[in-house]
């Protein structure tokens, strides 16, 4: 079992930044990819970074040049640094982790970008 905790949503204005952390500990496995995905209300959860083990990225087109995704493997940890945020990247934020042939995931943080 894998235990995922996210942290540094928060509230921000448009224009403005924001760092989220995932720490993942457990029964870690050296094989496995890092996510983020985002739920508005009323849409479907959606896939908006992923990183490798061996760092390969990979990134949902509504957040290219403004999200960076990048993660500690010593560490265990996941981070997702979003700048340029708009009123519409405003979702609970979950990390995930793919660790075949499991899926696990975190209870979520909630970014709230205002106008």
């Amino acid at each position: 079992q894998v235990r995922l905790v996210e942290s540094g949503g928060g509230l921000v204005q448009a224009g403005g930044s924001l760092r989220l952390s995932c720490a993942a500990s457990g029964s870690i496995s050296s094989i496995n990819i890092m996510g983020w995905y985002r739920q508005a209300p009323g849409k479907q959860r959606e896939l908006v970074a992923r990183i490798s083990s061996s760092g390969i990225t990979g990134y949902a087109d509504f957040v290219k040049g403004r999200f960076t995704i990048s993660r500690d493997n010593a560490k265990n940890m996941a981070y997702l640094q979003m700048s340029s945020l708009k009123p519409e990247d405003t979702a609970v934020y979950y990390c995930n982790r793919r660790q075949p042939p499991y899926d696990y995931w975190g209870q979520g943080t909630q970014v709230t970008v205002s106008s």
